[in-house]
């Protein structure tokens, strides 16, 4: 279950026009954290990253599913069923022993997944996949919502 902090700004994002995958960020920060916290762990660097977008479906972010032949089928479904989990309340109790059994084999994963090191190369190899176009675009994008620190002249 995220964090109320963690709810809050990504609603903050969403009133200041941010995109869906921004206030996602807020939750797969929020899990980086807690693995980094050893509360859990993770395989890989992907692994973390999906952890916190899961958090952030069923939070009620609207997040495209992964396009077909990106991820197979059985990621499209778990997407799915993560953003239909977002938009409904629950109608059954979590099982204590599943919840409890999940949390125990992601304790068992390692915490390198998380390295400074691994999140960087994962973004520079995330960022070389993408047209100069499109990250121009994001450019452009991040530059009209980012909040400006500017002290005013005098």
């Amino acid at each position: 279950m995220p964090n109320k902090k963690t709810i809050q700004k990504a609603q903050q994002d969403k009133r200041e026009g941010k995109s869906p995958s921004t206030q996602a960020g807020e939750f797969v920060r929020e899990t980086i954290d807690e693995i980094r916290q050893g509360k859990h762990g993770a395989r890989s660097t992907k692994q973390a990253i999906a952890i916190g977008l899961s958090k952030a479906r069923r939070a009620g972010v609207q997040l495209k599913l992964p396009a077909k032949g990106k991820a197979s089928e059985e990621t499209r479904l778990h997407a799915q069923r993560d953003n239909l989990r977002g938009q409904t309340e629950p109608k059954h109790r979590v099982s204590v022993k599943r919840s409890r059994a999940a949390t125990k084999a992601l304790q068992r994963e390692g915490r390198d997944a998380v390295s400074h090191e691994a999140l960087s190369k994962q973004a520079r190899e995330q960022a070389g996949k993408r047209p100069a176009k499109e990250q121009s675009a994001i450019g452009r994008k991040a530059a009209r919502t980012r909040k400006t620190h500017r002290t005013p002249a005098k």
